[in-house]
């Protein structure tokens, strides 16, 4: 079966090509069917490519003159998009020379780029960034939103929580994944009203949907592993997020400090490096890397800008299971079952980063 090919933004990223196209490449050795279309310097991702045969056989090259910086603001890069690797590398996308897009630029700008470009679906009033986060079940949990938008209103919530759970059977094979909406407690009688409107009707619609609806989450049991999605405004989320990648880098300095205190301590390194390396692995970012951009006419898939070339690989890897697994048309089928009607007509929210 022929798939889209997806589009990279090779200038993305804070090492810039080299990364990227590494990461393309072993993303390439799991993910053979795919072709890549390179976007960026057309000289530097050239010499990258040498060192990597098996993608350059995969891979067209689309040369883009300019790079948004991480220093642009949104309405900046949008109005300078055009020649861009990131303008280009969407609106690849949107012409149909991708299936996809991965950028490890400035998120704001990606996101309006995204945004202005693809429009969002039918149903969909705004798009959002979901993200994974390990846990200590056996799956990693779904997260959104993590930043595109600082305001929701009930509705909005509804829909992202409809967009997380379709994303979440794709990375975790779940049929039924447990949905959450982040609030201060799990009392029914705890939150803002926006919440409480927002659990109402998820709880009418949960039944139509594949997807648990538990009510609300804290944000100390994110990481338990007894939720598989949680939902937030944009602004919440992206507190959460941080605090949560924040405490993991405390834990791994902590332990790093310990271990190298004393003699005595370095032993008991050699002795525990079997689980420190696990630990080390389970919190690494790089092992989670992909925020999705969800709600929208396309797939376009944001890489921590610090992320290695494993972490690009996973990125490019969680593109590619999108794309096999067609997360357009299964968001708009689960929206299609409930009918916009019954998510209500809750107040637009007005603040939004992107």
């Amino acid at each position: 079966m022929s798939l889209p090919r997806i589009a990279i933004d090779a200038m993305g990223g804070d090492e810039g090509v080299r990364v990227m196209v590494e990461g393309a490449a072993l993303a390439r050795r799991q993910h053979d069917r795919f072709k890549f279309l390179l976007v960026g310097d057309e000289a530097q991702i050239k010499a990258a490519l040498e060192n990597h045969p098996n993608l350059r056989a995969a891979s067209e090259i689309l040369h883009a003159p300019e790079v948004i910086s991480g220093e642009d603001k949104p309405s900046q890069a949008m109005r300078r998009s055009k020649n861009t690797s990131m303008g280009m590398a969407v609106n690849a996308v949107k012409t149909g020379e991708a299936g996809a897009a991965v950028s490890g630029g400035n998120t704001g700008a990606l996101m309006a780029i995204s945004k202005l470009a693809l429009r969002t679906m039918p149903g969909i009033d705004r798009p959002a960034l979901a993200g994974l986060l390990p846990t200590l079940g056996e799956n990693d949990l779904v997260m959104l939103d993590l930043g595109a938008n600082t305001e929701c209103d009930s509705r909005n919530l509804v829909q992202f929580a409809i967009m997380g759970a379709a994303y979440s059977r794709i990375v975790t094979g779940l049929e039924s994944p447990r949905v959450r909406l982040l609030n201060i407690g799990t009392e029914e009688i705890k939150g803002t009203d926006t919440l409480k409107v927002a659990a109402a009707r998820l709880k009418e619609a949960a039944g139509e949907l594949a997807l648990s609806f538990d009510g609300f989450t804290e944000a100390d049991k994110i990481c338990r592993g007894d939720v598989d999605v949680v939902v937030a405004d944009g602004f919440t989320g992206n507190i959460a997020l941080k605090a949560v990648e924040g405490t993991a880098r405390f834990v791994a300095d902590l332990l790093r400090r310990a271990f190298s205190s004393s003699l005595r301590s370095k032993f008991g390194f050699l002795v525990s490096r079997p689980a420190t390396e696990l630990l080390r692995g389970h919190l690494d970012p790089n092992n989670h890397n992909g925020g999705v951009f969800l709600g929208l006419n396309g797939v376009v898939v944001k890489s921590h800008g610090s992320a290695s070339a494993v972490g690009v690989a996973n990125a490019v890897a969680v593109t590619a299971r999108l794309l096999e697994n067609n997360i357009t048309d299964r968001i708009a089928a689960d929206l299609a079952q409930v009918g916009a009607s019954s998510l209500g007509n809750g107040r637009q929210a007005k603040g939004s980063d992107a």
